[in-house]
């Protein structure tokens, strides 16, 4: 089994490598909305040369209505982040005690029969922590995952609706 410092510095590893991905999407978004509000900027100077402000006004609506799709769909993104991070401790702490648990199965006695199957039940124990664990681990990606999915879709869905039928 791996030290528990090893463990602590892969996971730290793994959150700083997502963290770095993470920052690194927000700059992109950061430089497109940018670029995007440059343009807008410029092309409302152009619809007034050219007397079409009421399209401008319909576009910036649109744009507005997909910014705020946006804005809900990170929200939504925090939110389900941070559900996953309190399950994550739900489950650590539920595997740390299913490890505890396992370590202390057994029986001890003078019989040699007796401890043969107090370490037989100890082993068991032990494999079932271990299974129970992984399949808690494995839970939490596809949930993670799931909640992804998701924001992602009804971002998308939201955004189509939000061009499709224009508020106002």
């Amino acid at each position: 089994m791996k030290s528990w410092g090893v463990r602590v510095a892969v996971l730290l590893a793994v959150v700083g490598s997502y963290w770095l991905v993470y920052q690194h999407g927000r700059s992109v978004e950061r430089a497109e909305a940018t670029a995007v509000s440059a343009l807008r900027d410029s092309g409302d100077r152009l619809a007034e040369v050219l007397g079409e402000r009421g399209e401008r006004t319909k576009e910036q609506r649109r744009a507005d209505a997909q910014e705020e799709v946006r804005a809900h769909a990170q929200e939504q993104r925090t939110i389900a982040d941070s559900s996953a991070a309190g399950a994550d401790a739900a489950g650590e702490r539920l595997r740390d005690e299913a490890g505890k648990l396992a370590a202390t199965v057994g029986c001890s006695g003078e019989d040699p029969a007796i401890a043969a199957r107090g370490k037989a039940a100890r082993r068991a124990a032990m494999v079932l922590s271990d299974l129970l664990a992984r399949a808690d681990a494995r839970a939490g990606e596809l949930a993670a995952a799931y909640d992804r999915a998701r924001v992602a879709g009804l971002a998308c869905e939201a955004s189509y609706n939000s061009l499709v039928k224009p508020p106002g």
